[in-house]
């Protein structure tokens, strides 16, 4: 059985004249240990879907399942990881990382909180930063410890909301690689929400675009099946890559042209970002001849 379902999902806001329908029919089965990225454009609802696996809203019709069960609010078997970093000011690294521990094992001894905070801000390199003061830390840091936090609850699904569309280029590929590398020892159930077509390819084992709104629903599937570890040393060389890439944007760009033509409303296309350097190693995959967008 997956682990987290969602079954016949919609949501909307608001009501009379005003009501805005968000998601319609959302329906999306993640099995345990699988990396999941829903791309798509900017205000079709990625949020929204995110926050009611968080619990931090809820469909009007559907289910949202964890285990089998419908999920009634947020909780330390989700782990969350936010665009905004939602660290508090006035704690240290350590102290931030503290106050989730603290919530999530109430029982845990002093000596083995310690330990188990250390360890966290290690993985993310951060050890040298551990006393110093949000404002005193980069972008990437404060992401850094967003990570930390999230994983230091041990969750059993980690949720990423558009966790590095604020970074600059280097940043991003950089951390990039580092949470699919702190995943990788565990292989928690993650999902990622991102408008970052290359960054999906990297990091997930699925794509699932999200078709704009209003009435958002998912679309086809685009499975990756690129050997781990994925680093983008010849990404841009490989054509296996560009057919898989150029496959997601066509996809993309049709559905948004076809909402364009029954709405007013503005979309943003997903990020064209070139990738970062580094190592990957991909397996085969139909040939196709669809037109390129690089």
């Amino acid at each position: 059985m997956p682990i987290l379902e969602l079954k016949n999902v919609s949501k909307s806001f608001g009501s009379g004249p005003s009501r805005v329908d968000v998601l319609s029919d959302i329906n999306l089965s993640v099995e345990d240990g699988e990396f999941v990225a829903i791309v798509g454009f900017s205000g079709s609802g990625k949020t929204t879907l995110i926050n009611m696996v968080n619990g931090l809203e809820f469909p009007d019709k559907g289910e949202v399942l964890l285990h089998g069960k419908p999920i009634t609010g947020p909780g330390p078997d989700r782990g969350v990881i936010f665009q905004n970093y939602s660290l508090l000011p006035w704690l240290t690294v350590y102290k931030n990382v503290k106050l989730a521990v603290d919530e999530v094992f109430p029982k845990m001894s002093k000596k083995e909180k310690d330990q188990h905070i250390r360890k966290y801000v290690e993985m993310v390199n951060l050890s040298h930063a551990i006393d110093k003061m949000p404002k005193e830390l980069s972008g990437g840091m404060r992401q850094r410890v967003s990570v930390a936090r999230a994983l230091a609850m041990n969750p059993e699904v980690l949720l990423m909301d558009e966790p590095l569309s604020a970074l600059d280029a280097l940043t991003r590929g950089t951390l990039q690689e580092e949470i699919v590398k702190i995943w990788s020892q565990d292989q928690k159930t993650a999902i990622l929400i991102t408008n970052d077509v290359d960054e999906g390819i990297l990091m997930a084992d699925r794509i699932i675009p999200l078709k704009p709104g209003p009435k958002a629903t998912l679309g086809p599937e685009f499975k990756i099946d690129f050997e781990r570890p994925r680093d983008v040393t010849e990404i841009n060389k490989d054509p296996q890559y560009k057919r898989l890439r150029n496959d997601i944007l066509e996809y993309l760009i049709e559905v948004g042209s076809t909402r364009r033509q029954v709405s007013d409303q503005k979309y943003i296309l997903p990020d064209l970002k070139p990738t970062m350097p580094g190592r990957v190693r991909f397996g085969k995959k139909k040939k196709s001849n669809k037109v390129k967008y690089f």
